[in-house]
C-alpha cells in the first residue's frame, strides 16, 4: 500500500523531493504539498483504491503524512498498512 501511494504521491504531490525518500511520518505539507496537489493526491488514491473519502476525513490531518493516508486508506478498505520492521 504505501509503495502505491509513495508512486500517487510523486504523480500528483508536486514535492520537491521524491516519495521515496520521505519517512512514513514525515509532513507533507512540510515538504510542499499544497491544498490543490491534495485535492489531485486524493483523486489518485480514490482511483487506484476504488475508494471515496468520505467527507469526514476531507481534511488537512488526513493527508498530512503517508502514514496518516495509509490509515485512512485501511480504515476504508480493511487493507491493512505496511508495518515497518524492526532493526
Amino acid at each position: 500500500m504505501n509503495d502505491t501511494i509513495r508512486k500517487l504521491i510523486d504523480e500528483h504531490g508536486r514535492l520537491s523531493v521524491p516519495a521515496s525518500s520521505l519517512k512514513d511520518d514525515q509532513d507533507l505539507y512540510e515538504t510542499g504539498l499544497t491544498s490543490f496537489a491534495a485535492v489531485q493526491l486524493m483523486l489518485g488514491l480514490e482511483d487506484a483504491f476504488d475508494i471515496e473519502f468520505p467527507e469526514r476525513m476531507l481534511n488537512r490531518r488526513s493527508f498530512a503524512t503517508i502514514a496518516t493516508i495509509a490509515s485512512c486508506i485501511s480504515e476504508l478498505t480493511n487493507i491493512e498498512p505496511a508495518k515497518k520492521i524492526a532493526s
